[in-house]
């Protein structure tokens, strides 16, 4: 397939924002210090990127003459009209200038890169392979960064310029300093513990179908590396919705995997140890560990609210205002873009975020291109990478369920960029084989 100069620079873009986006938050702090007026244009590199190849992807289309192909894709189409009502609603409810910037980032940067990676590879499939590696390289090291925190102090961070004003280098559970959070590379442990998990579920997905070359020592220490450094950053996030996500995410790869091949006797086993497990956690509540780490409450803490108490009504004031604001509040009015305007307004739930900023055709837009992308990738669950993206795509939407989880960039930037690689292929290989 002939590949035109302007597919290979949005190629190269598009894996400079891949592998370099594992690396976004210490990078953006170290020369947000340096650079402090240009703070702004730092932090908004991975934008400027994307937005800068719209108008080369299209010229490719036109070239190709593909435009009617993919507008007649429901993906597209959701995606349009997705797009297209989160600048309807910037006219009706304005926030100002910084959030609205902040919130349309927010909320669009990662259906954006889908957008871009699925056009793109379906023009020039040959390069999959090589976004696949740069996944796996970013996954070293933010697992492998988050397992050497363990050994370093916990401010080893604030050398390059974490703070309370940029990003805090560590946090705790509940204040108690006996269990520090990690941050790795990304923007705090909470997606730290979702990266982790989503990195689990590619490996199980990955070992299931048997496509590493184990027989290679290389290679079988890598995934050693990869396994073990992956389950320490997701037990040091201490994220209680990472760890069932986690859950999830291997769950279904063992669904889909060894479902039939596993005996009733060992279904009913299970069962009884996870009853087992979960009678314990009742029985040791009173334990410093499960009190502190599994349950969250910290008697010492000192805040007038326990991280659960702070979350129920996080949710509640969110299903509330679902009920009470069918046109939503408007793009920037919640998460940290609204920070940057009058009202600020903290929603602990992913799709609770984008009812309140976009109303209940926002949600329901979300809710059918996300459906939409799982049906197909469930469809395609013969490939390791359809399958590994689907379980780690259940996982995070139990995690989107309780936290803003697609709000972090590295998070939803890397899975997204993986639904889009998986997808584009599957719909390639599709067309050949007609």
């Amino acid at each position: 397939m002939n590949i035109t100069r302007l597919q290979k620079l949005a190629i190269v873009v598009l894996m400079v924002i891949f592998g370099g986006i594992v690396l976004h938050a210490p990078l953006s702090v170290g020369l947000e210090v340096l650079f402090p007026d240009f703070s702004l244009l730092i932090k908004s590199w991975k934008e400027i990127l994307m937005v800068g190849l719209v108008p080369l992807v299209a010229i490719s289309i036109t070239k190709r003459k593909m435009w009617h192909e993919f507008m007649h894709d429901w993906l597209a189409r959701i995606i349009v009209a997705y797009v297209l009502l989160h600048f309807v609603l910037v006219g009706v409810f304005y926030q100002g200038a910084a959030a609205t910037a902040a919130g349309l980032a927010i909320d669009l940067r990662y259906i954006l890169f889908f957008s871009l990676v699925y056009v793109t590879l379906k023009m020039a499939p040959m390069y999959r392979h090589r976004m696949l590696v740069l996944g796996v390289i970013g996954a070293f090291i933010v697992v492998g960064f988050a397992t050497l925190q363990f050994f370093l102090p916990a401010d080893i961070l604030t050398h390059i310029g974490y703070s309370q004003t940029t990003i805090t280098p560590y946090l705790t559970v509940d204040r108690n300093p006996e269990f520090i959070r990690v941050n790795s590379t990304l923007r705090g442990p909470n997606p730290v513990g979702a990266y982790a998990g989503m990195a689990l579920g590619l490996l199980a997905a990955a070992l299931a179908y048997q496509k590493l070359r184990l027989r290679d020592k290389r290679v079988l220490a890598g995934t050693i590396v990869l396994g073990v450094c992956s389950l320490v950053a997701l037990w040091l996030s201490y994220s209680r919705s990472a760890w069932i996500g986690a859950l999830i995410a291997m769950g279904c790869v063992t669904a889909v995997t060894v479902f039939r091949k596993v005996s009733r006797s060992a279904w009913i086993a299970t069962a009884v140890v996870v009853f087992a497990l979960v009678g314990g956690l009742v029985a040791a509540q009173d334990n410093t560990f499960v009190s502190n780490v599994i349950l969250h409450e910290n008697p010492q803490g000192g805040s007038a609210l326990t991280s659960n108490e702070a979350h129920a009504q996080s949710l509640f004031d969110g299903l509330t205002n679902l009920v009470q604001r069918p046109l939503g509040a408007g793009i920037g009015s919640a998460g940290s873009a609204s920070l940057l305007g009058g009202n600020p307004t903290i929603v602990e739930s992913q799709f609770f975020m984008i009812a309140h900023e976009t109303g209940w055709l926002g949600l329901a837009l979300f809710l059918a291109l996300l459906s939409l992308i799982m049906v197909r990738l469930w469809r395609g669950r013969r490939d390791w990478l359809h399958l590994g993206v689907f379980a780690s795509g259940a996982g995070l939407a139990f995690i989107g369920l309780l936290l803003p989880v697609w709000a972090d960039d590295t998070v939803s930037i890397i899975w997204w960029g993986l639904a889009a690689i998986a997808l584009a292929r599957g719909s390639y290989a599709r067309k050949q084989t007609k």
